[in-house]
């Protein structure tokens, strides 16, 4: 058997951010609306700086608006609420996304719940996840919505494939699961209590490893000729690479299971660049429908 197809989601996300940044065009043509995205950070986590950063980069490269709020880790919680609050009344924002995790004295919850919905581009609060249940039209979790962008741009129409989900998390796992029974898969949520787990993901044409255990999922779980999205971003020593260095693999032991699989997506470069490009579709759909225009058919 030939080795797997290796899914460049770092292409695919170049061409959604161009697709974007067209949609962001006409809807200042045509419509004077200008799409603006407010990220708020509370506390100095570098990792969290690093991708804030990204954030704002790629949004002001789409042609959007990028308000960037970076607050100190002592930031009493009421006012971070407060601040939510004023991006919610403030017309020239569009999405709202609070970067998690925030420091322990605050109530991550009742922030993500202070959000709008109208500008919930993080697809966290409540009634999104209630809207995705539903079937009904709402802010979609982002890292989930490209999972499954990948795997329909992969094997084009789902309907009929039996997609194993590893991971039950509200970020990734559930979102993700409800996103692939739209799109008319068969799907088995599985999880650390799953009896036979590799068993289990071997009966899958689709597997989505969301759990965050390095390269757990091994080249034998895996169906020959499935598709595999590795969801998971894990930092583990590198000693080959000299003293105290690391390296980022994934939830799927990638060299084995490449092997097997038909298609798969390399960590890092497969799932990751998806996010934030899926984060700035979010935030011109939600300035669309906050203005009550249609989304461009660049991002159709």
């Amino acid at each position: 058997m030939s080795e797997a197809k290796r899914i460049s989601g770092t292409e695919f996300a170049e061409g959604l951010r161009a697709r974007v940044a067209e949609a962001v065009a006409s809807l200042k043509k045509d419509h004077d609306l200008t799409p603006g995205l407010a990220v708020v950070l509370v506390g100095d986590d570098p990792a969290s700086q690093v991708y804030v950063r990204n954030k704002g980069i790629k949004t002001r490269e789409a042609g959007m608006e990028s308000f960037e709020h970076l607050l100190p880790a002592d930031t009493p919680e009421a006012d971070v609420i407060a601040l939510v609050k004023n991006l919610n009344a403030n017309p020239s924002v569009h999405g709202i996304l609070c970067q998690l995790p925030m420091p322990g004295h605050i109530d991550e919850k009742k922030v993500v719940e202070t959000i709008d919905p109208a500008k919930d581009v993080d697809g966290l609060h409540p009634m999104s996840a209630g809207k995705l249940m539903l079937g009904q039209d709402g802010l979609v979790p982002c890292t989930p919505l490209g999972t499954v962008m990948l795997a329909k741009d992969t094997l084009g129409d789902l309907t009929g494939k039996h997609a194993v989900v590893i991971g039950r998390s509200i970020l990734v796992g559930k979102p993700v699961a409800q996103l692939l029974l739209a799109e008319n898969c068969t799907v088995t949520m599985a999880h650390s209590r799953t009896q036979d787990l590799p068993g289990l993901c071997r009966t899958a044409d689709i597997l989505v490893a969301a759990v965050g255990v390095p390269q757990m999922v091994k080249g034998d779980w895996i169906k020959p000729g499935a598709l595999v999205l590795d969801v998971g971003i894990n930092r583990i020593d590198a000693p080959e690479r000299g003293e105290g260095k690391t390296r980022l693999v994934g939830d799927v032991d990638y060299k084995a299971a490449k092997e097997v699989a038909g298609a798969i997506t390399p960590v890092p470069g497969g799932i990751g660049p998806m996010t934030i490009a899926c984060l700035l579709r979010n935030t011109v759909t939600a300035a669309c429908r906050i203005a009550g225009v249609p989304v461009p058919s660049a991002l159709n």
